[in-house]
């Protein structure tokens, strides 16, 4: 569905809830990793790239101090009140709102009460940043509502704040910063210590992104993911570095016998990925695929065997595209356990991958799969 179809439908479905137009429609998108995975954290480097895939919110304010919220993917509605600070609440997608909401009413502004019906193509729980493209379009809408323009950065680490402490997910910057500053037809290298992007030109008319749904979902709030985190810090400290961005292989290898191995094989997971990430949006620039697929499934070996953020799901997607003609690479992407891999497809053969990985992966694992092209995209917008 395009955005402009997907915004008509909001505001009508808006225009049933509440009896009257929406004042205001916004879009944020999600996102796809292209390669650059659990290095964010780490002060690291990524590069990601919007997709046409958006979180969509038609709202207008109200008369009263309290905001109502219609989810259209979940069917619910959630209400709370803005006139004492803000805490956790249900259901629980309300919480990436109710945080945004938060981050707004630290700022000197009175948040007024407002009504909003939000609607999403970005797949939950895929590892395509559902959970960002809700809070930068939740922070787009109250931009509009306020009247106050935030800097693109600093609305990031507002989105990136919420999610920490309303959603209890200690993300990185990529999905916030990528939902806000994507550009279209351009991947982004972030550099996450300066937070300073190089546009990455995704232009070649005869590759395409593809990107697989194994429709597993997975829950980054479960405490894997702060563990890992938490592991990385570890090791950066036997290694006597801020952040697993300062250490290099090296070093690693010398500091070996300094952690116990699993810190190290986490380590050797980041230092390698950081690696591969740069030298991919290089070979990009060379258009040179050969290597940036190479690249591509030496992330996910290191994502599998040192990170262990794999499943059985996305290996056999992985190891269904190998062998076929046209595909330079493949990879799981976004936090892990579930979700999707990218790949990058030669054009004229989209049709012989899209039908062997469908079968492929029925017959391996007993589950359906969803095939989507992805197109990089501009970051959040207001619609109307």
């Amino acid at each position: 569905m395009s955005l402009e179809s997907m915004a008509e439908r909001t505001a009508e479905l808006f225009a049933r809830c509440f009896g009257h137009a929406p004042r205001w429609i916004v879009a944020a998108p999600g996102r796809v990793n292209v390669i650059g995975e659990h290095t964010d954290y780490n002060d690291g480097f990524v590069l990601p790239m919007a997709i046409e895939r958006y979180t969509v919110i038609a709202g207008d304010r109200n008369d009263s101090r309290e905001v109502t919220l219609h989810s259209v993917t979940t069917g619910e509605t959630a209400t709370f009140n803005v006139r004492e600070p803000l805490t956790r609440g249900e259901p629980s997608w309300s919480n990436y709102v109710r945080g945004v909401v938060a981050g707004f009413q630290q700022r000197p502004i009175k948040v007024p009460g407002f009504d909003a019906v939000i609607a999403s193509t970005v797949p939950f729980g895929g590892g395509l940043s559902s959970s960002a493209a809700l809070e930068v379009a939740t922070a787009t809408l109250l931009e509009a509502i306020t009247g106050e323009k935030l800097e693109p950065i600093e609305k990031a680490l507002l989105c990136q704040k919420a999610e920490h402490e309303f959603a209890g997910v200690p993300c990185g910057i990529m999905d916030q910063f990528t939902s806000i500053l994507a550009r279209e037809n351009h991947a982004l290298l972030l550099d996450c210590r300066s937070r300073t992007t190089i546009p990455v030109a995704m232009t070649d008319p005869s590759i395409t992104v593809l990107m697989i749904n194994t429709n597993v979902r997975h829950k980054l709030a479960d405490g894997e993911y702060a563990k890992r985190r938490s592991q990385c810090q570890t090791a950066a400290s036997a290694l006597k570095v801020p952040f697993l961005r300062d250490a290099s292989a090296k070093a690693l290898k010398a500091g070996r016998s300094k952690m116990e191995p699993i810190a190290f094989r986490r380590a050797r997971h980041v230092i390698s990925e950081n690696e591969r990430t740069r030298e991919a949006a290089w070979a990009i620039q060379a258009a040179d695929w050969a290597t940036v697929g190479r690249l591509m499934y030496a992330s996910h070996d290191s994502l599998r065997d040192d990170y262990e953020v794999s499943c059985q799901e996305l290996d056999v997607m992985v190891d269904l595209a190998k062998p076929i003609r046209g595909v330079f690479g493949a990879r799981m992407t976004g936090g892990g356990f579930g979700g999707c891999t990218i790949n990058l497809v030669a054009v004229e053969a989209v049709g012989e991958f899209t039908q062997t990985i469908r079968n492929g992966y029925a017959q391996a694992t007993g589950k359906k799969s969803g095939v989507f092209i992805c197109s990089a995209a501009d970051g959040a917008e207001r619609v109307q």
